[in-house]
């Protein structure tokens, strides 16, 4: 060919071309293969049927590994981690344990809208997209300095703030005789990571942390924490304005797509434990959920997941084959008053007052 620019543009136009033709190739091979393409970290899609997405696995824990560092790896936060694994050392596991990821999750009862935040579960929900949530662990303000629950809005967003302690941390700091600087400059000792999306609520932000062990529990003086690249992610893609309902699910229970009645139950906020009865929160939350139409539910199997709230989900069918298994009474149980008064054969009737009670 004469015209060597030409020849070029040529060949460029043809590697290009080929480049494209692979990369179609990869993704129909890969949509091929499992039904979908595969979701960023974090990222479910929305069941057609039923309101539970993904699934829990197991993996096989490496040299100098530590617990934490495995549920960051796999999207679980330091609770979720920890209760899923009880028997398994959080800093120090042995190499070679297979350890529980507990990466499946029921939606909260909440409108698919926006960021939701399930404080009793420490985890964030973010409805980015039509057909996809996102969901991440967080960390909340710890006994003392609750996260308030309530609807509302993000604002601005800060990449590299600043850091201004609370007049409560620097009164404390300064009886210590610590007192704190007045700004802590952006860098590695910013507790508020490089990331910030502020929220309507003053003083109250979503953001990152220079402390990452500490997500996926109460550790914050209010805010809600998310590690690094998590909350690096949410401040490119969630636009100001964005709804953000806080909210405390301590109880969730729906249908898989697979029709199984799972139940998820988290140990309650220490503020609110002895504001209401677990069990009888978990039958209103039934209640609410099925009204009339309620399902044969195994209250004996609810009653053992409300009071070892671990995150796991539970199936609650009852098997119809099966004869129920007599209860031996819990002298040791928290709620020992309530359940010598309310035995297992009376929940039922507990759930048609309920009922009655809503009508």
């Amino acid at each position: 060919m004469k015209n060597p620019t030409l020849a070029r543009r040529i060949g460029l136009g043809v590697a290009l071309f080929s480049l494209a033709a692979l990369l179609a190739t990869a993704t129909v091979a890969d949509e091929s293969s499992n039904g979908t393409r595969e979701l960023p970290r974090g990222h479910f899609h929305l069941p057609e049927a039923g309101n539970v997405i993904g699934e829990a696995y197991t993996v096989v824990v490496e040299e100098g590994e530590t617990l934490l560092d495995i549920g960051r790896r796999h999207n679980a936060g330091y609770e979720e981690m920890r209760m899923a694994n009880p028997d398994v050392s959080i800093w120090a596991p042995q190499p070679g344990t297979e350890v529980v990821i507990p990466a499946q999750h029921i939606l909260p009862d909440a409108p698919r809208e926006g960021i939701v935040v399930n404080l009793s579960e420490l985890r964030l929900y973010y409805y980015s997209r039509p057909g996809i949530v996102e969901t991440y662990p967080i960390s909340i303000g710890r006994d003392g300095f609750a996260t308030p629950v309530g609807v509302t809005r993000t604002t601005v967003k800060v990449k590299d703030p600043h850091w201004s302690p609370p007049r409560s941390m620097r009164e404390e700091a300064a009886a210590r005789g610590e007192p704190p600087p007045a700004v802590v400059p952006p860098g590695p000792d910013n507790p508020l990571g490089r990331h910030a999306i502020l929220l309507g609520l003053p003083s109250y932000l979503i953001h990152g942390t220079n402390m990452p062990d500490g997500v996926g529990m109460r550790a914050s003086r209010g805010c809600i924490r998310m590690f690094p690249e998590d909350i690096e992610s949410l401040y490119e893609r969630v636009p100001s304005g964005t709804q953000v309902n806080i909210i405390d699910q301590p109880f969730k229970v729906a249908w898989s797509a697979d029709g199984v009645l799972y139940a998820q139950s988290f140990p309650q906020l220490e503020e609110n434990q002895g504001t209401f009865e677990p069990i009888i929160n978990a039958m209103e939350v039934l209640a609410n959920a099925f009204g009339e139409e309620r399902p044969p539910v195994d209250y004996a199997q609810l009653r053992r997941v409300v009071e070892n709230p671990d995150g796991r989900l539970v199936s609650l069918l009852r098997v119809a084959e099966e004869e129920p298994a007599p209860v031996a009474p819990q002298q040791d149980s928290l709620d020992e008053g309530l359940f010598s008064e309310i035995e297992l054969g009376q929940l039922s009737g507990l759930f048609t007052e309920l009922e009655a009670y809503r009508r």
